[in-house]
């Protein structure tokens, strides 16, 4: 049973859809995507440097793109189970077919473009906790003030807030982590910071008319599966101002029986969550063209559970 999965913000860098755009009518196909958001995807996704991809507004739309675009390069084959971390649940809803990409990428543009703004309101931001009791550092992050944003299992929480709670986080960790991680994002997001941006992603789902999964589709809320399209559009809609529950997710594929588990560009974060918490779950990243041969053998062997 394989299980495909799409990266949250905090995943993109510098260059990294170069060598995407060079599969055949892949350019074409994201300057497409780009006229109809109001967004140069390949300028941001071949040249833009690091500070400009960190943008809330311009690093969602560029991962959800990628992993559409990844995605379709390993052919026609489906996975049995889709999900994604943060706002790579769009681009699961897109795998999933609950959403046509124009529609993916359409919604992701409007969601980056309001958590900037709610964003801008506060100094905020997010570390990784490495190591540590998942219990002990829940309650000493609440006890600074911060929230736990991403549980992501694997010994791996990451909190949420302002800059001088985070700050007093990194002289004050938990006992058993052993390390904090500042991640390359703009905001504390999957907080009630974000609860502006909500209010606005209500109205642009409500515009939508999204198709029941064709495949099951694992939520990040709760690592259930959600069987209507409406249900993903509002979980979607609440997930920007609630915690991540990767945990969840990953606990679900093990109740599934999961063997293998893909990637898409620009992959990695989740795979290294998965080789530590899914032992002998077979996993792939796609970081670049080069990873397509394996990532389809891997889905001809343990695809169609």
């Amino acid at each position: 049973m394989l299980v495909l999965v799409a990266p949250g913000q905090g995943a993109q860098t510098p260059g990294f859809l170069t060598p995407w755009l060079e599969l055949p009518g892949a350019a074409d196909r994201v300057a497409g995507w780009s006229d109809a958001i109001g967004l140069d995807l390949v300028h941001y996704g071949t040249q833009a440097d690091a500070d400009a991809i960190r943008d809330t507004a311009v690093a969602q739309p560029l991962l959800v793109a990628a992993g559409i675009l990844s995605a379709a390069a390993l052919g026609d084959t489906a996975p049995d189970a889709v999900a994604g971390h943060s706002v790579g649940e769009i681009t699961a809803a897109a795998f999933a077919g609950v959403l046509d990409d124009t529609a993916a990428l359409g919604l992701v543009r409007k969601r980056g473009l309001a958590m900037a703004d709610a964003a801008a309101v506060t100094e905020t931001g997010m570390s990784a906790l490495l190591g540590g009791d998942p219990e002990t550092s829940v309650a000493h992050l609440e006890k600074l003030g911060l929230t736990p944003a991403n549980i992501n299992g694997a010994g791996q929480i990451v909190a949420a807030g302002t800059l001088e709670q985070l700050a007093a986080l990194n002289d004050d960790k938990p006992e058993g982590v052993r390390k904090v991680v500042p991640l390359k994002v703009a905001g504390a997001f999957h907080t009630h910071h974000m609860a502006p941006a909500v209010e606005t992603l209500a109205k642009a789902a409500a515009e939508l008319n999204p198709g029941d999964p064709r495949v099951r589709y694992i939520s990040n809320k709760d690592g259930r599966a959600v069987a209507t399209g409406a249900e993903v559009l509002e979980r979607l809609v609440g997930q920007v101002a609630n915690p991540v529950r990767w945990d969840l997710c990953m606990e679900t594929f093990k109740e599934l029986g999961v063997t293998a588990l893909i990637e898409v560009c620009p992959g990695g974060t989740l795979t290294g969550l998965a080789k530590r918490a899914l032992p002998g779950v077979t996993t792939l990243a796609l970081k670049t063209p080069d990873d397509l041969d394996a990532a389809r053998a891997l889905i001809s062997e343990h695809a169609g559970a």
